[in-house]
């Protein structure tokens, strides 16, 4: 690449990231995902809208793994383990059985009812049962769920992509025997299981390295640790096991530690999130032809889908997560909630690479179907959470941010008093932190000014807190559980 394309790539990629930035409102506002919106700007810049031309299946499939890594260590970090790890066994359930359960099925049919032969059958399986990290993310910011839900999702999003990946590459390769299916399951959990180990090493390590080293701007942090989340995927991937599995544990740990500027490291990697789902999006938008586009393929993507939305996700569900004495409406929202986004279409083309016979007919199926039930599915998701009674009407989390102190090793939170916040109303004394914290200042209207025992919290306001190490925690604990109860809360 020369420098004057370089300068032409820079200038095009820089107004389509401010046009899909600017999209992301317009998509919240309208209640749609925002990967539609960059799926719709990849057609249009692709061949058959403004003409750039890119065909390349391999570079496609490089670039779509390298984004859904990143997208996972943002899971991972933006992760509570406290809210998550109740629904631990859901979440993995829905992974693991659910998923095998969902290719049988969605096999079987592509088989007997579309006419696939049984390898592309079982592709098409596996490639439209794993949920979108990306799409399940996007629109839990929007729609407000239980913790049991939202972790249950998280968890099976977080973890499902590990099994289907080594799957649907197997099954491109030609790897898989029928006679020794028995064989490849193992395999399959192996390399999940030393993926998650290597995780949880790396994941680990990071955290008590970064707990005893202080760096010289705290806008390294964020970086450094997102860097050791990629370094579990490329350590697992090298021992041959799960990437995937790898960089979603060890973001999970990470996003847990005890680390400093933990709300920066949140901003940061939500940041680099969006960016990876738009260049991703984009990308597999300008992938696409849809001149290649047949009523056929329209067809079998509204029927396969139909019987993916509709039979093979709610059974999955049900065999997967009943057992677990999960309520039956929240067992069905559950079967409505596994939203199919970027993944599937990123691992349909792992087939087009590896030029399976069949592989364009599959992406376009796969293309089809994604496009038109993300738009069932999301289209009432907020009304469906609160017919299955597992919305969440209260206010949102409480924002708290925490720079180190070391020398007296103690942490300054800042809180933000936001719109819905029980705190809005309660007076300094009234928030009986532990002893070893204290409210130090309050910021209102661009002033700041030390407040006293009698001074009532205002919304909008931003306090200053300072607390010793050893309670940081139960000082987070308190402020939030008046933010979401009010003064009385734990009484």
């Amino acid at each position: 690449m020369g420098v004057h394309e370089l300068d032409q790539f820079l200038l095009i990629g820089s107004i389509v990231l401010i046009v899909a930035v600017l999209g992301v409102r317009l998509s919240v506002t309208a209640g749609l995902p925002s990967l539609l919106a960059y799926l719709g700007l990849g057609l249009l810049l692709g061949s058959s809208g403004l003409g750039i031309q890119f065909a390349d299946a391999d570079l496609a499939l490089a670039l779509g793994f390298a984004a859904l890594v990143l997208i996972l260590a943002e899971g991972g970090l933006t992760t509570s383990w406290r809210a998550a790890r109740p629904s631990l066994g859901v979440g993995l359930a829905l992974a693991t059985v659910g998923s095998a359960v969902s290719v049988a099925v969605m096999a079987a049919a592509a088989h007997y009812v579309l006419g696939l032969q049984w390898e592309l059958a079982i592709l098409l399986g596996a490639v439209l049962t794993p949920t979108d990290a990306a799409a399940v993310f996007s629109v839990l910011r929007t729609v407000r769920l239980k913790k049991s839900v939202t972790s249950a999702l998280e968890i099976e999003s977080g973890l499902n992509d590990a099994p289907i990946a080594v799957l649907v590459l197997a099954l491109s390769a030609g790897e898989v025997d029928a006679d020794q299916w028995w064989a490849f399951g193992l395999r399959i959990i192996f390399e999940l299981s030393a993926g998650a180990a290597v995780g949880l090493a790396v994941g680990f390590a990071a955290a008590w390295i970064l707990g005893r080293m202080a760096l010289p701007s705290s806008g390294l942090y964020p970086v450094v640790v997102l860097t050791f989340t990629v370094l579990a995927y490329g350590v697992a991937t090298s021992a041959h096991t799960s990437g995937f599995a790898a960089v979603y544990v060890a973001a999970l740990v990470l996003g847990n530690a005890d680390l400093p500027h933990r709300r920066a490291t949140r901003s940061f990697v939500e940041g680099v999130g969006w960016l990876a789902q738009i260049g991703l999006f984009v990308m597999l938008g300008l992938l696409a032809t849809p001149d290649t586009f047949g009523w056929r393929h329209v067809v079998a993507g509204i029927v396969i889908g139909a019987i993916l939305t509709f039979v093979a996700r709610p059974l999955s569900v049900v065999l997967s997560a009943i057992w677990f004495g999960r309520a039956r409406r929240e067992l069905l929202f559950l079967g409505w909630a596994g939203l199919r986004g970027a993944l599937p279409i990123v691992f349909a083309t792992i087939p087009l690479a590896a030029e399976v016979d069949g592989a364009n007919d599959l992406f376009n199926i796969v293309f089809v179907t994604v496009v038109i039930y993300t738009l069932i599915q999301t289209g009432g998701m907020g009304r469906i959470a609160a017919w299955c009674r597992v919305s969440s009407g209260g206010p949102r989390d409480l924002e708290v941010e925490a720079a180190p102190l070391e020398r007296i090793a103690a942490d300054l939170l800042q809180v933000r008093v936001h719109t819905g916040s029980k705190l809005a109303g309660v007076e300094i004394g009234e928030l009986r932190l532990p002893e070893g914290a204290v409210v130090t200042l309050v910021v209102r209207e661009g002033k700041g000014f030390v407040p006293t025992r009698m001074t009532r919290l205002r919304r909008h306001d931003e306090l200053l807190v300072v607390t010793t190490r050893i309670v940081r925690d139960e000082t987070e604990e308190r402020i939030t559980a008046i933010s979401r109860d009010g003064r009385l809360a734990g009484w």
